[in-house]
């Protein structure tokens, strides 16, 4: 009994010390973690929306809002996760960075953010996370990206065939799948701002100025 009593104390006091040194790693390392993950947030927003001075979350997201409208637009597949507003020297909004789940990759999800003005026009995206199929979903870096630059369109298409209008975009050639998932991921951003960000008196996506 006293053996065993002997041990269970030992153990404890492993389990103790172990537990305080664990604390205290927590206690030193929790704010440069997030101070990492805040400055990875600041450079994702940058990317897509390099014009902006600043960048604060939306005070009034919230994500079930958001995918009761996406779910009430056909984009059921995905999901708005965040959403910050871009602010110009002055202050105010220049527009917005929304961070956006595909569920509809070959792969797996698809993560990007978008950067969309306060009239409409996307600045483009930037992928976060893809698991696609390496030498061709994979290529979307390449392919999709750079043909969501500079657009005032809503919805976009995608084509195989080559793309002829400002709302058709080129498929990566045979990674349809993965064309798709993107191609939806941004139209439901588009969707998300739409019904949710536009203020009223902006031009709609597309509209001829």
């Amino acid at each position: 009994m006293k053996s065993m009593f002997k041990d269970a104390m030992i153990l404890f006091a492993i389990t103790l010390i172990a537990g305080i040194l664990l604390g205290g790693v927590y206690q030193i390392t929790k704010d440069p973690i997030a101070q990492q993950e805040a400055q990875k947030t600041e450079n994702a927003c940058r990317e897509v929306f390099s014009q902006a001075a600043s960048f604060v979350q939306q005070e009034d997201f919230d994500a079930e809002t958001a995918q009761e409208i996406l779910d009430g637009n056909g984009f059921s597949e995905q999901s708005v996760e965040a959403c910050q507003r871009a602010l110009d020297q002055d202050g105010n909004t220049a527009g917005y960075v929304i961070t956006v789940n595909t569920h509809e990759g070959y792969g797996g999800d698809i993560r990007f953010t978008m950067g969309v003005t306060a009239d409409g026009v996307l600045n483009g995206i930037s992928l976060l996370e893809i698991s696609e199929t390496p030498g061709l979903g994979m290529r979307a870096q390449e392919v999709l990206v750079p043909q969501f630059t500079n657009r005032s369109v809503y919805p976009f298409t995608y084509v195989k065939t080559g793309a002829a209008s400002e709302e058709e975009i080129d498929a990566i050639s045979g990674a349809t799948i993965t064309t798709n998932a993107v191609t939806q991921g941004v139209n439901a951003g588009l969707c998300y701002f739409e019904n949710v960000l536009r203020q009223p008196g902006e031009g709609g996506a597309g509209d001829e100025n």
